[in-house]
């Protein structure tokens, strides 16, 4: 049976990322994945994903966002691909949405360069918004998104420069741990390693059952719009933008690969009994829902459809990450869900898994993800 320091299961934007830092370490590693880098069956593809420093989900992630943001230029830095473009930030939405004001209370927190603005000023300086009269909006101008595919593949191509094992097209059947380690039980054989990090995403109920009860897995679509108004849309013209009315909230990103503005709603899609249920089957209702608040905001981005993707948010009852071990057994690292805002951390949590695996405290504050919350919340 061959024996590795770490495996890693899925290799999508949190086990890439760890299977990387692993092997840059000098570590004996092997990273495992039941489809191919950078695929459409789970929650990290897409073309883009938001990075932003000001976080209204909690003012606690803007550090590990500035870190995240120092680790993606280092991965660019390695790897010579522009993996992050700044565009800056524009949040908007009704007075006193939760949008706003939790970035905000973020900003002024962690003293983050941010502007408040009126829609008139928003409208004035961003031709691609038509805000309603009575918005306002937070403007921060160091965010912008990246690419997750060329991401994840660029991290496994660099873990096995560095010696890592990588096999794909296998799927785990189990992980059992033993005296002398954990073994992993895969479709084409077996692998023991002395910690196992479990970055499944949506299927990492099906290694973690105490953690099965706390997730609720959410079919979510994109949408890809052809601008009305082209040169409104251009990245050095158009922020990546999240906008919040009182019945609906949506993210999206300018042109900047001329595949349309990338619009998709950020509210709860419908629920998916299984991982393996997600079937990109994008339909004229799902359209129309991003179409509202294109017309509500942005009418000239609602030009004719040119393509819609779906992928999957794995949700906490919190909306808050998972990073802890396994309370089954110490060596079993779990990593993620999500909850849809997890992507522009993976630089980080990909540090913060490798020093969980090799039995080292992280530098990185991670309280805020313990699984022992959920006994608290259910007492």
């Amino acid at each position: 049976m061959t024996t590795f320091d770490v495996a890693v299961i899925g290799l999508g934007a949190m086990g890439s990322s760890a299977l990387f830092d692993l092997a840059r370490r000098g570590r004996r590693v092997i990273g495992i994945e039941q489809f191919e880098p950078g695929h459409d069956r789970g929650s990290s593809h897409g073309e883009s994903r938001i990075i932003r420093l000001s976080y209204f989900e909690h003012p606690s992630y803007v550090p590990l966002a500035r870190r995240a943001m120092e680790k993606w230029r280092d991965l660019e830095a390695i790897c010579g691909q522009t993996i992050l473009t700044v565009t800056g930030v524009l949040e908007a939405g009704y007075p006193g949405c939760p949008i706003v004001e939790g970035s905000l209370e973020a900003s002024r927190t962690h003293g983050l360069d941010h502007e408040v603005l009126s829609a008139a000023e928003i409208n004035r300086r961003f031709p691609a918004f038509k805000l309603p009269s009575h918005w306002s909006g937070l403007y921060q101008p160091d965010g912008g998104f990246l690419r997750p595919e060329l991401a994840i593949q660029q991290f496994v191509r660099l873990a096995e420069h560095h010696g890592a094992d990588v096999r794909t097209k296998t799927r785990v059947l189990a992980i059992e741990p033993l005296g002398s380690g954990v073994r992993v039980k895969t479709d084409s054989g077996e692998i023991e390693a002395a910690s196992v990090v479990i970055a499944a995403g949506a299927w990492i109920g099906d290694f973690a059952p105490g953690l099965r009860p706390n997730l609720r897995l959410t079919r979510q679509v994109l949408g890809w719009f052809e601008p009305l108004k082209s040169a409104s849309y251009a990245p050095d013209r158009c922020p990546v933008f999240i906008l919040e009315s009182e019945d609906d909230a949506c993210y999206g990103f300018p042109d900047f690969a001329g595949t349309g503005v990338k619009t998709a709603s950020h509210r709860r899609g419908d629920d998916l009994a299984s991982a393996d249920d997600l079937a990109q089957n994008g339909g004229a209702d799902d359209e129309a829902q991003i179409r509202r608040m294109l017309a509500l905001a942005m009418p000239d981005a609602n030009g004719p459809l040119k393509a819609m993707r779906t992928c999957m948010y794995t949700r906490t009852p919190d909306e808050d990450f998972v990073i802890d071990r396994s309370a089954a057994d110490p060596r079993i690292i779990l990593a993620s869900p999500c909850s849809g805002h997890g992507f522009k951390f993976a630089s980080v949590i990909g540090e913060v898994l490798a020093d969980l695996a090799l039995g080292k405290v992280p530098a990185n504050d991670i309280s805020r993800f313990k699984l022992d919350r959920f006994r608290s919340q259910s007492a």
